[in-house]
């Protein structure tokens, strides 16, 4: 279906599935050649044309609390400097110094101006060069025209999304519930780099047909194998992961039902971002391809403060358990990828959420 339905939808739907041993299902089976997994010009492509062109969460809205708050690092490949500027407005730039290309920015922190540590060159906050050394020394430049290259930056459902290049019209960030708000805290902000294609990676997150296979001791006792509500907005999806205990809601008055503590949402924002939202604290994970076979996952966990224990539990819990299983599959699926095995990926009715993506990110290269 198109459109996301609220909380006291989702758990109708949830409790029909477990009343009749159901789950959602698609409308096709879906068959990914092996080769988009390994091609190194597929993965050019997709940085070229998707990821540089479509906006692409960044990091939460929260990573940047106040003027001056600023984050560098590569995204598709480019590096950027996404910044809170003087008026509160979030901004982005091409993380190069106008005279010979250094970077101005490393890592985060909070800073009144950039200045370049190769010549020293400075630009404020709205990337506007303020200041060279020895300015004589440069007849006729126009500071003007030398500020730091912007590139487009909004806010949406906190998440901060950056758009690199001019695409195609239509090019828009989802309209989101707000999934990080601004009164939680981050907690943790971890990278890591997995031997694996960044496709392979987000799959992994989109469907519950692996539960009991992979997670029998650590998920399983505490979800269900096969039954997912699965939605689609847009590019992107979601996914509705229920806990055993929502059984409970069955009891209660629809009017009166909520679903806080009873599922996890997985939204998939596209192309290449996870929030994985609960009741007490959200996950945004934003895969970064390194190579064709190599992806960063940077992961910021944000929660509410007066439930800090509970976060941190909750969150090592998921991390060190269950996604410690699934980050060993799917490295194990990249080494088979050259096994010649497979010369496609038959993905079932079950994993529509996995074939909305792939149909997607197909259109978007062919665009």
């Amino acid at each position: 279906m198109d459109g996301l339905m609220d909380d006291r939808a989702v758990a109708r739907r949830v409790l029909e599935h477990i009343d009749k041993g159901t789950t959602d299902l698609g409308d096709e089976v879906w068959r990914e050649p092996v080769e988009h997994y390994r091609s190194p010009q597929r993965l050019a492509d997709e940085l070229e044309r998707v990821m540089r062109r479509y906006p692409v969460p960044f990091c939460p809205s929260t990573a940047l609390p106040e003027t001056g708050s600023y984050i560098a690092r590569e995204a598709a490949g480019t590096p950027l400097v996404v910044l809170r500027d003087e008026q509160g407005q979030v901004r982005a730039f091409r993380n190069a110094c106008r005279h010979r290309g250094m970077q101005v920015a490393t890592g985060s922190g909070c800073a009144r101006a950039f200045s370049c540590r190769y010549h020293g060159w400075v630009y404020r906050l709205d990337g506007r060069l303020s200041h060279l050394p020895g300015e004589d020394g440069f007849p006729g430049l126009d500071k003007d025209t030398h500020g730091l290259v912007p590139v487009q930056a909004v806010e949406r459902g906190g998440i901060v999304f950056v758009t690199q290049d001019a695409g195609p019209a239509g090019h828009e960030p989802p309209d989101l519930p707000d999934l990080m708000p601004t009164g939680w805290t981050i907690f943790n902000v971890v990278e890591r780099e997995m031997e694996a294609n960044w496709k392979l990676v987000m799959e992994g997150f989109l469907e519950g047909y692996h539960i009991r296979a992979t997670h029998k001791d650590t998920f399983y006792p505490y979800g269900f194998d096969n039954l997912n509500v699965i939605e689609r907005f847009g590019r992107n999806s979601r996914v509705t992961y229920p806990f055993r205990r929502i059984r409970k809601l069955a009891e209660v008055p629809d009017a009166e039902r909520r679903v806080d503590g009873l599922l996890t949402y997985v939204y998939q924002l596209f192309p290449n971002a996870i929030v994985a939202a609960l009741s007490r604290h959200s996950k945004l994970v934003v895969l970064e391809p390194l190579s064709s076979s190599r992806t960063k996952l940077i992961t910021w966990t944000l929660g509410d403060p007066a439930v800090a224990e509970a976060v941190i539990r909750d969150s090592a819990f998921v991390d060190q358990t269950g996604g410690a299983e699934d980050r060993d599959v799917v490295q194990a699926i990249q080494r088979a990828l050259g096994s010649g095995a497979n010369d496609v990926f038959t993905f079932g009715k079950f994993e529509s959420a996995i074939v909305h993506f792939h149909r997607t990110l197909g259109a978007a290269l062919a665009h």
